[in-house]
């Protein structure tokens, strides 16, 4: 047994959800925030036998890409400020973070 966490973009979840499901997944969806950009992702934990984590990894793959984003710098407050670039900077986000873990036991009341 396995233990799958998916940490993707607020944008993908519901088609995300919508594909686990379709396939057979059962999953538990919680809010999350990233640190890097401070915005909101969500959290998916997939509990499943260990010869269907590729398949999940495979749906997760298909329905949550990268994305190009601008993004307005922070301004350093105290900080060093020559390091600080006033204007909008494009980055890459989404797609999605996933972790596979072992999991000993499993219950469901």
């Amino acid at each position: 047994m396995k233990l799958i966490l998916a940490v993707i973009q607020d944008q993908d979840s519901s088609k995300l959800m919508n594909a686990l499901v379709e396939n057979n997944f059962r999953a538990t969806k919680l809010a999350s925030t990233g640190g890097f950009l401070k915005s909101g992702n969500t959290t998916f934990m997939i509990g499943t036998e260990d010869i269907r984590v590729e398949r999940a990894l495979q749906i997760i793959k298909e329905n949550c890409r990268a994305r190009d984003q601008l993004v307005a710098p922070v301004s350093p407050m105290g900080g060093n400020a020559d390091s600080y670039v006033p204007y909008p900077v494009e980055v890459e986000v989404g797609g999605a973070t996933v972790f596979v873990l072992p999991v000993e036991q499993f219950h469901h009341f």
